[in-house]
């Protein structure tokens, strides 16, 4: 083979690379395309059926990713790349990609988990893996909470499944534990009916069921009250200020003494010397 004949057959190696290269190429562009195309359409065919907005996500990330896979096993086969060998490539560096990225894939599994157990829901207010606040949103491997100072929190799928959950908004109301120390000399019964009629004007507390309000315990500065208004779980923060602020303003106009801590001292004289006792 001359020179001539080997860059003749360079070329068209070259040219059938090229080809295949922009095959490939234009192949991604078409296929990403029809894959945003096919998520949209997957998310208004769930928004017409009013599905849960969770689970709707979930479907619309796992549908992408789906795709994806196959549009990447169709260019590799476009390559020339036999699927059944790539399959079985896959299959046999799972083990080894199941070691190194073990707790990736125990957030995926954990995250399978949320979406069909449902311990919670997008908008929720929950409490889990030492984070508070608004769920925004349930991914494939990690939870997006936003938190009540508005800080954009992601906790790992399979730390929240492993830990207490805490639901606030799962039942249609919560209730406000708050206490209020009286002074010793203050009747307890009208400070318990003063605080159970201030009670009911307050917005957004519940009459039924109705508020409780009672002694709770004992302490040096006098009688302690529970109170504790019911309320929805989204008036929970509101209700709470505005009971604190009632009780201190009822005590005020009642014109209840403020309780301070007091403590009997008693002073014992000591013993008359005996008759006989030595000085």
């Amino acid at each position: 083979m001359d020179m001539q004949e080997f860059v003749h057959g360079s070329l068209i190696v070259a040219g059938q690379l090229g080809l295949r290269i922009a095959g490939a190429i234009a192949l991604w562009v078409v296929g990403r395309w029809l894959i945003h195309l096919a998520v949209r359409i997957v998310h208004r065919g769930l928004a017409r059926q009013l599905f849960d907005a969770t689970l709707s996500l979930y479907v619309e990330k796992a549908t992408s990713v789906l795709l994806t896979l196959g549009l990447i096993i169709s260019i590799l086969g476009f390559f020339g790349v036999q699927t059944t060998t790539f399959a079985a490539l896959v299959a046999a560096g799972g083990v080894a990609i199941g070691v190194a990225w073990s707790g990736l894939l125990a957030n995926l599994a954990a995250g399978t988990f949320l979406v069909v157990l449902r311990p919670f829901k997008v908008g929720d207010e929950v409490t889990t893996a030492g984070v508070t606040g608004r769920v925004d949103s349930i991914g494939l491997f990690g939870t997006v909470i936003v938190t009540p100072d508005n800080v954009v929190t992601i906790v790992g799928n399979n730390r929240i499944f492993s830990e207490t959950i805490q639901n606030y908004s799962t039942n249609p109301y919560r209730r406000v534990d708050l206490v209020a120390t009286i002074h010793h000399t203050v009747d307890h019964d009208r400070a318990i009916r003063l605080l159970k009629q201030r009670l009911g004007t307050i917005p957004h507390v519940l009459q039924t069921p109705a508020p409780v309000v009672d002694v709770l315990q004992f302490s040096p500065a006098g009688p302690v009250l529970c109170v504790r208004p019911f309320c929805e779980p989204q008036h929970y923060g509101q209700v709470s200020f505005d009971t604190n602020r009632m009780i201190r303003e009822a005590f005020a106009e009642a014109g209840f003494p403020a309780p301070l801590p007091e403590f009997a001292l008693q002073h014992h004289a000591a013993a008359a010397v005996g008759p006989g006792v030595a000085h």
